[in-house]
């Protein structure tokens, strides 16, 4: 099964007006592939309770920082894996350093929520970070029956 966060499907009339050049309807949004969802999703500043509210960092920001931050991903690669244009996660990835800051500076608590993306199903044949729980599963199952020879099936950071 896969789980889908805010992202639209424009139905065949829609399209059509928008390629005829129909004004006032902008491009659809694209789904960003996301591995897993946070194992933690709400941090707050020690000592007190926070200042002001919450900043929110949205799981494709998330996606985004952990691939390129903590896995080492380039942002050619991570669009790759995330399924989007390079633009598109540079894009991303400075709106999501600019929330971090926020939070870090000011002091303010940082939930992370909402979003366009869609999780990882684990029936690609080959994933990206090569880390995610569904993926992890259907490779142990392909070894055992001989037939995974992915690179990259360790534990996800």
């Amino acid at each position: 099964m896969t789980y889908t966060r805010n992202c639209s499907i424009l139905d065949l009339t829609e399209r059509k007006g928008s390629e005829a050049g129909g004004e006032g309807v902008p491009r659809p949004m694209k789904c960003r592939k996301v591995c897993q969802m946070p194992r933690t999703r709400e941090f707050h500043p020690a000592g007190g309770s926070p200042r002001k509210e919450a900043v929110v960092l949205t799981v494709d920001e998330y996606e985004a920082v952990r691939l390129i931050d903590r896995q080492g991903f380039s942002q050619e690669e991570c669009s790759a894996y995330m399924q989007v244009a390079r633009s598109t996660v540079q894009s991303i990835y400075n709106s999501a350093r600019k929330k971090l800051a926020e939070a870090l500076v000011d002091g303010r608590s940082l939930r992370i929520e909402g979003g366009n993306y869609q999780l990882c199903d684990g029936s690609e044949v080959y994933c990206g970070c090569g880390g995610c729980r569904r993926h992890r599963l259907a490779c142990m199952g392909r070894t055992e029956q001989g037939g995974c020879d992915h690179k990259n099936c360790g534990p996800i950071g």
